[in-house]
C-alpha cells in the first residue's frame, strides 16, 4: 500500500543543530558547611472555625409553629436541622448565622410516621429539630419582615 507512505513523517537532517559543549572545571569546589541538628518541626492543632457557609449546611430552617414562638418569650429558637448534625455544630452555626451567644442546644429526633389516604398507605418523613437558648437579652429575627 504505497499510498499510506506519504502520512509517515521524512526526518530531515536540516532541523538539528549541532551541540555546543559545555566547559567544566575538572574539580569542583566544595563549600564546608556545619551542619546544625534539626528537630522535626511540631505542628501545633488549630480549632477548627465553621463559617456561614458551612453553617447553611447545618441548619435547614426555622421551625415555626404554636409551641416555637411560645418559646421565643424565654429566648429559645427551634431549627429544622439535618440528621447528621451535633450540639456543638448547631452551636457555632446558630452563633456564625445570627451573631447571638448561644447559651445551650437540646436536640429532637421526630421519628417517621405512616399516613393514609383511603386504600393507600405512606410515611411522612421524620426529621431532626434543635431548640437553641440564647442568652438574656438577645434577640433573633427568625422570619424577616
Amino acid at each position: 500500500m504505497a499510498f499510506l507512505d506519504i502520512f509517515k513523517g521524512k526526518k530531515s537532517k536540516q532541523n538539528k543543530a549541532p551541540r555546543q559543549s559545555r566547559k567544566v572545571a575538572p574539580f569542583p569546589v566544595e563549600k564546608k558547611v556545619e551542619k546544625k541538628a534539626e528537630f522535626p518541626e511540631i505542628k501545633i492543632a488549630k480549632p477548627k472555625e465553621t463559617r456561614s457557609g458551612e453553617a447553611y449546611r447545618i441548619l435547614k430552617t426555622p421551625h415555626i409553629s404554636e409551641k416555637a414562638t411560645d418559646l421565643n418569650k424565654n429566648n429559645q429558637y427551634v431549627f429544622r436541622v439535618y440528621p447528621r448534625s451535633n450540639k456543638t455544630e448547631i452551636k457555632k452555626a446558630v452563633e456564625d448565622i445570627y451573631g447571638a451567644n448561644v447559651v445551650s442546644v437540646r436536640i429532637i429526633n421526630i421519628p417517621q410516621k405512616t399516613r393514609r389516604v383511603g386504600r393507600t398507605t405512606g410515611v411522612k418523613s421524620g426529621y431532626k429539630k434543635a431548640i437553641v437558648k440564647i442568652a438574656a437579652g438577645q434577640k433573633i429575627e427568625v422570619l424577616p419582615r
